[in-house]
């Protein structure tokens, strides 16, 4: 991306649950162009047992990286943020933040679940929300606020993505795709379900009308202008990484994707949601996308599993050894990778090999691989029974495409092709909704021609490996 070509620039911040990103993009000619300007680590901090985000860190690394990026040569007229989905900032009456922000990984869902679920059965919930039961949704943390009094004091309730916006323009938005992530979110109206609100008293001034991506939020603050250098106006892209991810697949609507990163998530774009029991008892979720659509998806646990055993080992090895010693190693074992205990294990080596026993670092990493391409097959025989389609090819894009030995492994799985790429995808689908809203793009048919054009995306067949 030449710092002296014409265009104009779009910032996309994309925050994950181990790192953050500030990626710059434009358009030249018929293709996206984009270059990393900044990067920082992100991750959990234990306070005496407590899991809770940094987001004040965070704020400041969003606010390093905005001025990184002019100080490379590149001023951005737009910017949006994404994160993670279910985590979020109360706010008191004087905008201040209320406590400490908890982490997804806390246990405090996981504890008030059988209680929520008495307030209302899990099945009115996916009646009403089509969202699949996870401990961590933000529904359940919710409760647990209500039950701590925490919420008491709350005026505000804002997403991660929506309080950083707020900290970065003074505007207060709460965006669709995240929104739905809460368990909250009616599947029909498209809107704060207030049967869910009342039954778990949660104040509705807490929850405002809901906004599709692409809507502006506001300018950036004169102080903050002042500290970066420029000013620049923030939109909202699908707040939700996973959402933003899902727009840089380069596919027909309703064909199957499988987002890969520290999770994985694998569904295909469907026009309503399915609500059904069946659907429920296979755990999938229908989560906001693009004009009130529904990625109807299963989240599955996925590279978090390689991610916590390489720090665990002090970072001693690099992903692309893991990768190697793994395909020396080969092991029929494997485990389930939907099991708990994965979640947020004192110690993510000793939590595997309590599944496939001592069996070496390389076979570890291989059972590894070759349970989440297992899991990934699985969820692909549901979605094609829920679906009543058959796919012929499996789209997968994110960080995991990196990943040639995993990639392989799930179109072995799924007995199907595998289209792998864009790797940055979630930057990609943030960066084109923002050029969608300021009609630079069409629409997403024709964003995802451009990203066909512009990205490398490889074809595997399964029979060919």
């Amino acid at each position: 991306m030449s710092e002296k070509s014409n265009g104009t620039i779009y910032l996309s911040i994309d925050i994950g649950a181990s790192s953050g990103r500030h990626i710059v993009s434009r358009l030249e000619g018929d293709k996206l162009v984009q270059k990393e300007v900044y990067r920082f680590p992100n991750g959990a901090e234990n306070r005496g047992g407590r899991l809770y985000w940094r987001v004040d860190s965070l704020f400041s690394e969003i606010v390093r990286g905005l001025k990184e990026a002019k100080e490379q040569g590149y001023t951005p007229s737009y910017v949006g943020i994404d994160t993670w989905a279910v985590d979020y900032a109360l706010l008191d009456k004087n905008d201040s933040l209320l406590g400490s922000v908890f982490s997804y990984r806390d246990e405090r869902g996981a504890r008030i679940k059988e209680k929520a679920h008495s307030i209302l059965p899990f099945s009115e919930l996916y009646r009403r929300t089509g969202i699949q039961y996870a401990p961590f949704n933000t529904l359940y943390q919710l409760a647990d606020d209500v039950e701590t009094g925490r919420i008491k004091d709350a005026e505000s309730f804002l997403m991660l993505p929506d309080y950083f916006n707020f900290l970065l323009t003074g505007v207060k938005r709460q965006e669709y795709t995240n929104a739905t992530s809460t368990g909250m979110v009616n599947a029909k109206s498209h809107v704060w379900d207030e049967q869910i609100l009342s039954s778990f008293s949660l104040p509705k001034r807490l929850f405002s009308s809901l906004s599709q991506p692409g809507a502006v939020v506001g300018e950036i603050k004169s102080e903050i202008a002042r500290e970066i250098g420029y000013s620049a106006t923030v939109l909202l892209p699908a707040t939700h990484d996973t959402a933003s991810a899902y727009l840089s697949c380069p596919a027909k609507r309703g064909d199957p994707y499988l987002s890969s990163g520290t999770w994985s998530l694998l569904g295909a774009e469907e026009p309503a949601a399915h609500t059904d029991e069946r659907a429920m008892r296979f755990n999938y979720s229908n989560e906001g996308s693009l004009d009130y659509t529904f990625r109807f998806q299963k989240n599955i646990i996925g590279l978090w599993l390689i991610q916590q055993v390489k720090k665990e080992l002090g970072d001693a090895y690099s992903f692309a050894e893991i990768v190697k010693m793994a395909k020396e190693n080969p092991t029929d074992r494997v485990f389930d990778v939907a099991d708990e205990i994965f979640l947020a294990p004192e110690s993510m080596i000793r939590a595997v090999e309590s599944r496939i026993g001592k069996i070496g670092l390389g076979a570890t990493f291989y059972s590894i691989f070759a349970s989440l391409a297992q899991g990934y097959a699985k969820a692909f025989a549901e979605l094609e029974s829920l679906t009543g389609r058959r796919f012929d090819a499996l789209h997968v894009i994110g960080g995991g495409v990196k990943n040639e030995l995993l990639t392989e492994m799930t179109a072995k799985a799924i007995g199907r092709k595998v289209v792998s790429g864009p790797v940055e995808a979630t930057a990609i689908g943030n960066a084109v909704m923002q050029m969608i809203a300021t009609g630079e793009i069409e629409d997403l048919a024709a964003a995802r021609k451009i990203i066909q054009k512009s990205f490398e995306i490889k074809e595997i067949c399964y029979d060919e490996i």
